[in-house]
């Protein structure tokens, strides 16, 4: 137990009160971060040509007490006769004491440069919800003064940019989700200790090969870099088997490897699994890492529908 809180402890200093030269990174991650890139990048929005639903699920670090668990939801669409598209994004996220939930509106903006290439603007604006309640923890200094009171901040508004170029087999993209650095905390016993919103930077490719008539072959990859914190790399390949089953396998540089399954049940639906394993000494403390998500399209009978979507 007393490993435990230890352990709380010392995510919670480096998530709410990075010191001078300190950081975390705060943005949640996923595995099959594929299929939720409109969480990070507002570019996206629209680019499935029709409304797209989608809801993920992360519970990370299972049977440790107070591990991050993550849902969000997405949804989007395209408006076609103006080349935009328009979208929008709920997340919950929980460590421990620290909660926080977003609800950001995404609009995009498409230049079309023919034989289906597509390159897209997009912009993000929204709200974060922000508590910590630090007073709960078991701290090893009962008179720490940065446990010592909670912090509720329920209004942190931000804006985003994006840029995603796109066609059929291949994608690129980059974009800044957060660009203001809200105050999460306004403790005033030392500005060592201030915390805020970090700016964080994805950039992310990928692309499809044909092996034969029956299996396709996708690799791609996300980097997230924020401010004096080590470079995230997110390593993945997939295989798509006779155009229904996805199957593939993932490394986090320096963290995690895991594999993924995903399944087109219908043209429109499509359900995903994904399992990590923590690469590093804080595996010995937790069972891994599960991921869900369910997809679907709705055409609304006009038959516009790609199946499947290789992005």
């Amino acid at each position: 137990m007393k490993r435990f809180f230890i352990l709380i402890i010392g995510i919670v200093v480096l998530v709410l009160f990075p010191m001078k030269r300190i950081w975390a990174q705060q943005d949640p991650m996923y595995t099959q971060y594929m299929n939720n890139i409109l969480s990070v990048n507002p570019a996206y929005a629209g680019s499935g040509d029709v409304l797209s639903l989608m809801v993920m699920s992360r519970n990370q670090w299972v049977a440790l007490d107070g591990a991050p668990a993550t849902q969000s939801f997405v949804m989007h669409s395209p408006i076609t006769k103006h080349h935009m598209g328009l979208g929008f994004s709920l997340l919950k996220d929980q460590l421990g004491p620290v909660n926080q939930t977003g609800a950001y509106a995404d609009y995009s903006y498409s230049i079309d440069f023919a034989h289906g290439r597509y390159l897209s603007f997009g912009l993000k604006a929204g709200v974060n919800f922000f508590e910590a309640n630090l007073s709960d923890l078991e701290t090893v200094d009962p008179n720490d003064p940065v446990f010592a009171n909670d912090i509720s901040r329920n209004f942190l508004p931000n804006v985003g940019v994006g840029l995603y170029y796109h066609s059929e087999r291949g994608i690129v993209g980059f974009s800044i989700p957060k660009l203001i650095q809200n105050q999460i905390n306004k403790q005033d016993f030392s500005s060592e200790y201030v915390s805020k919103e970090n700016i964080h930077l994805f950039f992310m490719a990928g692309y499809v090969f044909d092996v034969n008539r029956i299996i396709k072959f996708k690799p791609y990859f996300l980097t997230k870099y924020s401010t004096n914190a080590p470079i995230a790399i997110d390593l993945t390949a997939q295989f798509l088997f006779y155009e229904r089953l996805w199957l593939g396998a993932m490394y986090r540089l320096g963290d995690a490897l895991g594999g993924m399954m995903q399944v087109q049940i219908t043209k429109q639906l499509k359900v995903g699994y994904a399992y990590d394993i923590t690469a590093t000494k804080l595996g010995t403390y937790n069972n891994g890492t599960h991921e869900v998500l369910v997809s679907y399209d709705f055409n609304f009978g006009r038959d516009k529908v790609i199946s499947p979507r290789y992005f």
